[in-house]
């Protein structure tokens, strides 16, 4: 800044009503301002003194020096405020979105909600109908009811398939809790009759029949269980007077394994010409079977031993051939591990597959 002061001529040296004049580039210096020409009262001394006019000037200049100052700081506070404006705005955004998504998805939920319910709505009422139309099943006196029911509802007829259905499975339910066993009351009440059904490989085969007193005590009155099942010392041994359930098992185990050996040895002699059946009992617990080696044309005898009468499948395999050293071959161990693993029909088709039997 450029200071220019003059002393107007007006007025003697006593310095009555002298004004002082500052020209001045730049910055305002805080004097007060009349037409471009700041002035400013003199101070009340007499004389206008040489240090009275540096005294002045230095005042305007550290008067700039502030406001340069104050120019230079401002740049920089304006960036920061900026910049944290932009950051506020940022995450004021970033919470929007997210309040934004979160609204979504309650909606969404609040919508899966609606659908589920009505969807329950729907499965209560068809429940309800289910439950009619079983009562007038149970009944057998259903006219009115399933007249009701054709006006009320457009799928009657499909309505009465699921109801048959569930009645259908209650009775196979019922039918499960009690083993699976067909039972029918006696005597009014006094005795049971029990049917056990035997299959293998799901082809029903035969059904054997009890007849058991309830009262005074649980016993068995007759049926046609094969003689060498062990009827009396199952009925022992699993005490049938506390639980008849498992009584009824164990005699379930037995009687479908005997069928289940016996539908084999049916079907060997029927697919399997070639092998011939020497030995069986009764029981088929005991088969011996005679193979032809097809190379060598040497016979090889098998014994299959079924000790244990609750499995289909023997517990020992024994051969004997006039090659001494045939049944400890490799192929030949393999063989009897087959039998003892697979049905003996399956493993024979597997055997004349390899190549062992002709």
């Amino acid at each position: 800044m450029v200071c220019e002061r003059k002393q107007c001529a007006s007025g003697d040296r006593t310095g009555t009503t002298a004004l002082s004049r500052v020209t001045f580039t730049g910055q305002h210096c805080g004097y007060p301002e009349v037409g471009g020409v700041v002035t400013q009262q003199p101070p009340k001394s007499k004389t206008c003194k040489r240090s009275g006019c540096l005294h002045r000037i230095k005042y305007v200049q550290k008067n700039k020096e502030k406001d340069s100052g104050n120019m230079e700081g401002a740049p920089a506070k304006g960036v920061l405020s900026h910049l944290s404006l932009l950051e506020v705005k940022a995450r004021s955004r970033k919470t929007q979105l997210q309040q934004h998504s979160h609204v979504m998805e309650l909606k969404a939920k609040v919508e899966a909600l609606k659908t589920q319910r009505e969807q329950l709505k729907a499965q209560i009422q068809t429940h309800q109908d289910l439950q009619k139309l079983r009562l007038a099943m149970d009944k057998q006196c259903a006219d009115e009811e399933e007249e009701n029911m054709e006006e009320e509802s457009e799928n009657s007829k499909l309505l009465r398939l699921m109801a048959r259905h569930t009645q259908l499975k209650d009775l196979l339910h019922a039918h499960h809790l009690i083993g699976g066993y067909d039972i029918i009351k006696t005597r009014k009440g006094k005795g049971a009759c029990v049917s056990i059904a035997t299959a293998y490989e799901d082809v029903f085969l035969d059904t054997f029949n009890l007849e058991i007193d309830l009262k005074p005590t649980v016993k068995i009155s007759r049926h046609n269980i094969p003689p060498f099942i062990p009827l009396n010392n199952l009925a022992e041994q699993n005490n049938m007077q506390t639980d008849l359930r498992v009584f009824l098992d164990t005699l379930s185990k037995h009687l479908n394994a005997f069928a289940g050996r016996k539908q084999q040895l049916k079907l060997v002699k029927e697919k399997h010409k070639s092998v011939e059946v020497m030995e069986s009992n009764v029981l088929c617990s005991l088969l011996v079977l005679l193979f032809t080696v097809p190379r060598e044309k040497t016979a090889v005898l098998c014994t299959l031993d079924y000790t244990d009468h609750t499995r289909c499948l023997p517990t020992r395999v024994h051969l004997e051939s006039e090659d001494k050293q045939l049944p400890d071959s490799p192929q030949w161990k393999k063989n009897c591990t087959l039998l003892m693993e697979t049905p003996v029909h399956k493993a024979l088709i597997t055997m004349k597959k390899m190549g062992s039997i002709a």
